[in-house]
C-alpha cells in the first residue's frame, strides 16, 4: 500500500528533527523546574536565617535584661528594696540576716520618769535628746533590739538610732525632702553598719553616712542633731525630770540581756569592710565628728588623759571645745563660741575610717595636737 501522499517522507528531514525539539523543550521544562527549586530553595534559607538572626537578636536581649527568676532573686537578695539607682557599691551591701523589720523599729514609744526606771543600773549606757525643754534617754539594751526609736520631742519628730556592729548611737531629725516620715531597719548593711529606710518612699538610708543611698531620695542628707551618750547615772543627774524609754514595748524581748558581750571583746568584724587606715585597733572608740565635710577622729583614752581640761580644736573653719568625763562616759562638744552643742559620735574606728577615709586623727600628747592626714584611698 502506497503510503499518505501528505505524510512526510524520511528524506525530506522533518521526521528526523520531531524528536530532538522533543527532547530541547523538556530539558527547558527541567531546567526551569530547576531553577524554580533552586529560588524556592534559597527563598526558604532566606527566611530561615531571618528567624535565626530574630532569635538570636531576642536571646541577646533576654541575656541583656534579667529574667523574672533573677529579678525576684536580686529582690530577695536586698529584702525587696530598689537599688537600681545606689550611690554606693551594691556589692557592698550585705544582708545582716534579718528580713525587712526582723529588727522591729520603736514606732509608739513609752517612758516612764527617770525615778520609776528600775530595770536600769546606773553604769549602764544610754542615748539622750533634749529639745525645748524635754529631756528623754533610750537605754542600749532597748536600742540594741531596736535599733531605731521614731519618736516626737519637744515638737520635733527625730528618729534615735543604733547600730551594735559599729557601736554608733546617732539622732537624726525626721523631717526629708517628702515631708516627716518615720524609719525602719531594712536587714541590709553597708560597711557593717545599719542600712534603715523610710516608710513613705521605701528609700534607704545609712547612718553613719548620713545620707540616703538607695530609692528616691537617693543623695538626699540626714539633718544629724547633736545628742548625749553617756551612762544612765550621769544623765539622770544631769535630767533629774527626764523620761526614759519604757520596757513596755510592745515587744517581747531579753532587756535585762547583754548582747553582743563576745563581738565588743573580740577584733573581728562580721561583716566585710575596707580597711583604709590601720592606726588604730578596729574596735578602739573614737569620738567622730563632720564638719562642712571634715571629718576628725579622737581617741577615747587620747580624751582620757586630758582629765578635766578641755580640749580646744579647730575643724574646717569651726573653733570647737570637747570635754570628756571619764566616769560619766560623756563627751560634751560645743562650739567655743557660740557654746552651741556640736553632733558626735562614738564609734568603732574600723567603721568611721570606713566612711570617713580622709578623716583627720586627733594624737593626744600634752603639748601639741597632731593631726594625720590617711592617704588617698584605693579606689
Amino acid at each position: 500500500m502506497d503510503p499518505d501522499p501528505e505524510q512526510s517522507h524520511p528524506e525530506d528531514g522533518s521526521a528526523k528533527d520531531a524528536p530532538a525539539k522533543k527532547s530541547s523543550r523538556r530539558l527547558r521544562l527541567l531546567t526551569l523546574c530547576a531553577v524554580l527549586l533552586a529560588l524556592t530553595a534559597i527563598a526558604a534559607l532566606t527566611d530561615t536565617f531571618g528567624t535565626l538572626a530574630q532569635m538570636s537578636k531576642r536571646e541577646a536581649a533576654q541575656r541583656r535584661q534579667p529574667s523574672r527568676t533573677q529579678v525576684h532573686l536580686e529582690a530577695a537578695r536586698y529584702n525587696g528594696f530598689d537599688i537600681s539607682n545606689a550611690t554606693i557599691p551594691i556589692d557592698e551591701i550585705h544582708s545582716g540576716g534579718p528580713p525587712r523589720d526582723g529588727i522591729p523599729a520603736i514606732n509608739e514609744p513609752k517612758f516612764l520618769p527617770a525615778s520609776e526606771a528600775e530595770y536600769l543600773h546606773d553604769a549602764d549606757q544610754v542615748l539622750g535628746f533634749f529639745n525645748n525643754g524635754v529631756a528623754r534617754a533610750y537605754p542600749l539594751r532597748i536600742l540594741v533590739w531596736h535599733e531605731i526609736v521614731n519618736d516626737t520631742v519637744g515638737g520635733l519628730p527625730i528618729a534615735a538610732t543604733y547600730c551594735p556592729l559599729c557601736g554608733t548611737c546617732m539622732v537624726f531629725d525626721r523631717s526629708t525632702s517628702e515631708g516627716e516620715t518615720t524609719f525602719g531597719v531594712s536587714g541590709l548593711l553597708y560597711n557593717s553598719d545599719v542600712l534603715m529606710y523610710d516608710r513613705e518612699t521605701e528609700s534607704l538610708w545609712s547612718q553613719l553616712k548620713m545620707e540616703s543611698v538607695a530609692g528616691p531620695q537617693a543623695g538626699q542628707k540626714m539633718h544629724w542633731l547633736a545628742s548625749e551618750q553617756m551612762t544612765f547615772g550621769a544623765w539622770k543627774e544631769r535630767y533629774p525630770d527626764g523620761e526614759v524609754l519604757s520596757t513596755d514595748t510592745g515587744y517581747r524581748k531579753s532587756y535585762n540581756r547583754i548582747a553582743y558581750a563576745s563581738y565588743k571583746q573580740s577584733e573581728s568584724l562580721m561583716f566585710p569592710v575596707p580597711k583604709y587606715r590601720d592606726e588604730l585597733k578596729n574596735k578602739e572608740w573614737v569620738l567622730g565628728i563632720l564638719i562642712d565635710g571634715h571629718a576628725k577622729a579622737y581617741p577615747i583614752e587620747a580624751l582620757e588623759t586630758l582629765g578635766s581640761v578641755p580640749l580646744k580644736d579647730t575643724l574646717g573653719a569651726t573653733p570647737l571645745t570637747i570635754a570628756y568625763d571619764k566616769e560619766r562616759q560623756w563627751a560634751d562638744v560645743k562650739h567655743t563660741e557660740t557654746n552651741a552643742p556640736i553632733p558626735s559620735v562614738r564609734s568603732y574606728w574600723f567603721a568611721w575610717q570606713a566612711f570617713y577615709p580622709e578623716t583627720k586623727l586627733y594624737k593626744g600628747t600634752k603639748a601639741k595636737l597632731e593631726d594625720l592626714q590617711s592617704p588617698t584611698p584605693p579606689s
